[in-house]
């Protein structure tokens, strides 16, 4: 039990001393970078999808 309050003690510590958090500023812009990659990630991916869609009906239909 000793080594695992050592280990969340040194935890705190190390969060409390050595990290160095970014400031209210960095967060945002990380956050909006974040969304529009995100964002443009599901239009390719759905753009994908779609496409896929199209050609596989179109494949299907071919063999009626």
């Amino acid at each position: 039990m000793d080594k695992l309050s050592n280990y969340f003690r040194g935890t705190v510590e190390e969060m409390r001393y050595n990290v160095t958090w970014p400031t209210a500023t960095e967060l945002q812009k990380s956050a909006g970078l974040v969304l529009v990659g995100s964002l443009i990630f599901a239009i390719v991916v759905g753009v994908m999808d779609v496409s896929f869609e199209s050609l596989l009906k179109a494949f299907y239909n071919s063999f009626r």
